[in-house]
């Protein structure tokens, strides 16, 4: 069999698996009518959403579709399209299952903690598999398409970058999206609820608990897997554009330049066989946290190792074993990749030191826990900028700037599994929502609280995945947007490049603040309308009157599907105006500029966020006063500052980032001519 049809047959038994995975999932019960009112509930919120914003994103994708057909081709602009169409795809599938493995979750909880941890886990290899199964059969599709038509290598791989932007266009709007609207629910629900009138969380009283528990899976399942997608398919692209060229270096020369371009989604397609076997070695019938954490780690090493394996194997086989330093830089990835996860873990894990010192911060108030959280946030940016770095010098030193895009491509292999382990946290969280909501037996909230505080170091851990990926990715992409536009170097004495470098590295602090203010405005329209109906539905207080979930689903929807505009706009005209007023040299500067700066800040927002969610739930244990102390109040305001941090505004900054590099690809025909 030809090699090129790996490809495709891999991204095919991804979905397969992703079928088995749902089917394994919709066979679990959905427990008591009550608790099925409530699912119901959160599922038409999260579809009505999607939905909405799909309309949206549609009107964007349309215009820029007519603007690639008539600027650059329309072949770019069917790829485009076809990416675009796939990773709102994949982002609806993973929704979907995920608001229809919760209810289950919660019934599966009623038996052990081994049937809700199979149930929730299932439900996010939904979300990994469809991601790297629609990512790859649709480029490897495309390519073999583009091939087919007779064109030019050359010209086949600058149009399949049409398929990573409409990647990288759907990631931004959703995880922008998503997270605006996950926040703005999530602090209304906080600062009304626990704060002001001291009810417990997810308490059936609170109005905005159920756009809370919708914008969980907007934000996390659809937001996140957009991104990773991105990554995914923007990591292949980069590596397959740089393999053309590679040859024309005295490291490859005499090599056929086809070897090099296929190479990289035959690293994919074994990752995804990899992936497919480690998630049979998720499995833990233990209660605690630890066994779980475990569980996952073994998972991961086992697909890590089998595509360590394969990848050395395919390497050797395909290429030759005088190349092995091309093997070296897909493992340089995957280690950093891992090892930036364990940092995240060490950094987020409330049974950390980190954590814990935020958590003893809270005794004397909110302001030190913040001052606390941030700088640990800060903090935590060294040994993954220490990772990444030792990973780009060890992919250059031994296989050039290929290597650097393989080291992203290898990172990545294993998506198809660190995404479910990701994934699985929502569902978990919505579960123990709805044991809550529905009076569940404390035993059922004990297990999903378990299930939930590991999700939210799983989540932390995609999060620094997800940008730790991100940077090499981007890398990859500015290398080939170097190439495309003929630029051997960037000289930082040249004024306008200078300039450039100062406009990136400002990018993601006007990103953030974009993003950050639209979840304070929202969050203000909740507080509003949660303190409203406090006040003038009688018996709410009493739970004898229902609350109105819907007016708070709705000021969410509204706020997320509006205010994400400007940094989406912000997103793609940047690189473009940059490089028409500037040219090709400054937007050079934009990329390097915004990359340097926006790795930095993205960790440390993430990673604070995340901190400060654990503290506040190290404290809920009992610690420290437990709930309804004063410590626990300044956690709790802890916890509200870094939602957005670690839910929108951090995780967001490395789709920026990608976004503004595949802007600068895709359209570096236009800019040679300027």
């Amino acid at each position: 069999m030809d090699l090129v049809y790996l490809a495709p047959l891999a991204a095919l038994i991804a979905l397969a698996f992703a079928g088995f995975s749902f089917i394994t999932v919709k066979k679990e019960g959905t427990g008591t009518e009550v608790m099925q009112k409530i699912a119901a509930a959160i599922h038409l919120g999260a579809m009505v959403y999607l939905n909405r914003q799909y309309r949206a994103i549609a009107v964007f994708v349309v215009v820029l579709a007519i603007v690639l057909a008539v600027g650059i081709s329309p072949l770019t602009a069917a790829t485009f399209v076809l990416g675009a169409v796939l990773s709102a795809t994949a982002g609806y599938i993973g929704m979907y299952t995920a608001t229809a493995a919760n209810v289950r979750t919660t019934n599966a909880a009623r038996r052990g903690i081994a049937e809700a941890f199979r149930v929730s886990f299932s439900s996010g290899s939904v979300m990994g598999m469809a991601v790297v199964g629609l990512g790859l059969l649709g480029l490897s599709v495309a390519y073999l398409a583009l091939s087919a038509m007779g064109l030019p290598q050359g010209e086949v791989l600058s149009t399949v970058t049409g398929f990573g932007l409409g990647a990288s266009s759907i990631a931004l709007f959703a995880r922008v999206g998503g997270g605006i609207f996950t926040k703005a629910a999530d602090v209304g629900a906080d600062l009304v609820g626990k704060v002001e009138a001291g009810i417990p969380e997810d308490d059936p009283r609170n109005p905005a608990v159920i756009a809370d528990n919708v914008g969980d899976n907007v934000g996390d399942v659809a937001g996140m897997g957009a991104d990773l997608y991105e990554s995914y398919v923007g990591s292949i692209i980069a590596a397959m554009v740089l393999g053309i060229t590679a040859v024309q270096t005295e490291m490859y020369a005499g090599l056929d330049p086809m070897q090099l371009v296929l190479l990289p989604m035959m690293i994919a397609a074994l990752g995804i066989f990899s992936a497919i076997v480690g998630s049979f070695f998720v499995r833990t019938n233990k209660t605690e946290m630890t066994a779980i954490h475990m569980a996952f780690n073994k998972g991961l090493i086992v697909a890590i190792v089998l595509v360590v394996i394969a990848t050395y194997f395919l390497v050797t086989t395909l290429i030759g074993p005088e190349y092995i330093g091309i093997f070296f830089a897909a493992i340089a990835g995957l280690v950093a990749g891992f090892a930036i996860g364990l940092i995240t873990e060490y950094y987020t894990s409330y049974d950390r030191a980190p954590t814990l010192s935020i958590a003893k911060s809270a005794q004397t108030g909110s302001a030190t826990t913040i001052i606390s959280g941030f700088a640990k946030g800060m903090e935590s940016t060294v040994f993954p900028v220490f990772f990444v770095a030792i990973a780009i010098t060890i992919s250059y030193h031994f296989a050039g700037l290929y290597g650097i895009a393989i080291a992203a491509v290898g990172m990545l292999s294993t998506l198809g599994l660190s995404l479910a382990v990701d994934a699985y946290g929502p569902v978990a969280d919505n579960a123990g929502g709805i044991a809550e909501m529905s009076h569940q037996d404390p035993k059922v909230r004990k297990i999903t609280d378990t299930l939930d505080a590991v999700g939210n170091t799983t989540a932390a851990i995609g999060k620094g995945f997800a940008i730790g990926s991100a940077a090499l990715t981007a890398l990859a992409l500015f290398s080939a947007y170097t190439l495309a536009v003929g630029l051997n170097v960037i000289d930082v004495t040249n004024p306008m490049v200078f300039v450039g470098m100062l406009i990136g590295a400002m990018l993601p602090f006007l990103f953030c603040a974009l993003t950050m203010t639209a979840v304070g405005k929202a969050a203000y329209e909740i507080v509003i309308e949660v303190r409203r109906q406090f006040k003038e539905i009688p018996g709410l207080m009493e739970e004898k009157a229902d609350p109105d979930y819907a007016s708070c689903i709705a000021i969410s929807t509204n706020s997320a599907l509006r205010e994400m505009i400007a940094p989406g706009v912000l997103a793609v005209l940047a690189p473009l105006l940059v490089g028409y007023f500037l040219g090709p040299a400054a937007l050079g500067g934009l990329l390097a500029g915004s990359l340097v700066a926006g790795f930095s800040l993205a960790i440390t927002m993430a990673n604070a966020g995340g901190a400060w969610d654990n503290a506040k739930k190290y404290i809920e244990q009992g610690n420290f006063g437990g709930k309804g102390s004063d410590a626990h109040k300044a956690a709790v305001v802890g916890d509200t500052v870094g939602d957005p941090f670690k839910d929108t505004s951090g995780p967001a900054i490395n789709i920026l980032l990608k976004l503004m590099s595949m802007v600068a690809l895709v359209f570096a025909p236009l800019l040679i001519l300027l």
